[in-house]
């Protein structure tokens, strides 16, 4: 388990020393950003996709950010970093010039998103009845610190004893789940929501589309209803924090057998084979040695 926190360059006890001041913009307004990074057996998977997606959520809300080395710092093999920048403290009120530094805090730590069972079983899902935020009031490509959207749909999830819960737009189109973007299966065909509908173009999501390729299927980006989910023959989300998670049954209706379905699986598999042989090393790989093996 992760035992350090970086908080403006420096290295500090998680629990004992790890805070910001409660003038910090962030814990004021929701000003800042984040993003969500998967280590996997000592390589940071899809690392530049990350950074990229990170600084430029950053570049549209006008904050300027360095990126430390706090995983090496903790040395997990396998890990969740969560690199967190807001505007950083100021005085009362919303005026962002009121900041003259931003925060930049990491967390290296695990992310238990849903319970083990839910990878052999399948999760239980419900449609939120709040609506996804309109990408004309806020930008889904930024990956703000402004959640309390989602928070709200989880907790009719919580309340209704389900796993997740899926957000639609005023269209009546299924965007994604609280934290991940979600997949259907309906003959042949793999489908996820398109960028325009509102949602974030999650990482795990293009490589699973990508993976699906790979592999033969026919993957795409379509919209679609809640009318495509209840008679699709699988159904699953996907997540830096969640991975691959198969999802069996949706507002009182069994998904295909109720059990995770065939193509999930091979994605599944697929995905796990791939975390596990790329990515950028935590730790430098020794050079070889001259006349040794390679």
């Amino acid at each position: 388990m992760s035992g350090w926190v970086y908080v403006d360059g420096r290295f500090v006890p998680k629990y004992e020393e790890a805070s910001v001041s409660v003038y910090d913009h962030g814990f004021l307004y929701g000003d800042g950003v984040f993003e969500g990074i998967r280590v996997y057996s000592g390589r940071v998977f899809k690392l530049d996709e990350h950074v990229r997606r990170l600084y430029e959520s950053a570049k549209s809300i006008l904050l300027e950010i360095p990126l430390p080395p706090a995983v090496r710092c903790n040395g997990l093999q396998d890990a969740y970093v969560r690199p967190i920048v807001t505007r950083g403290r100021g005085g009362l009120g919303i005026d962002p010039r009121k900041c003259h530094r931003p925060t930049v805090v990491v967390i290296v730590d695990h992310i238990p998103l849903y319970p083990e069972r839910a990878y052999r079983e399948g999760l239980r899902v419900v449609t939120a009845t709040r609506l996804k935020i309109p990408p004309d009031a806020l930008d889904p490509r930024i990956k703000s610190l402004n959640y309390l959207s989602q928070i709200l749909a989880r907790l009719e999830a919580n309340l209704q004893g389900a796993d997740e819960a899926l957000l639609l737009n005023h269209e009546g189109h299924v965007c994604e789940g609280t934290a991940d973007n979600v997949f259907v299966v309906r003959g042949s065909e793999v489908w996820t929501p398109p960028v325009h509908l509102g949602i974030l173009r999650g990482v795990t999501r293009d490589t699973v589309l990508q993976i699906a390729q790979e592999l033969g299927l026919s993957a795409f980006e379509r919209p679609f209803t809640l009318h495509d989910v209840y008679t699709a023959e699988e159904v699953f989300l996907t997540g830096t924090g969640a991975g691959i998670a198969p999802v069996v049954w949706v507002d009182g209706r069994v998904i295909g057998k109720g059990k995770p379905g065939p193509v999930t699986w091979r994605l599944l598999e697929a995905y796990r084979e791939r975390t596990a042989r790329e990515g950028t090393p935590v730790f430098e790989e020794p050079a070889a040695t001259p006349g040794g093996p390679p």
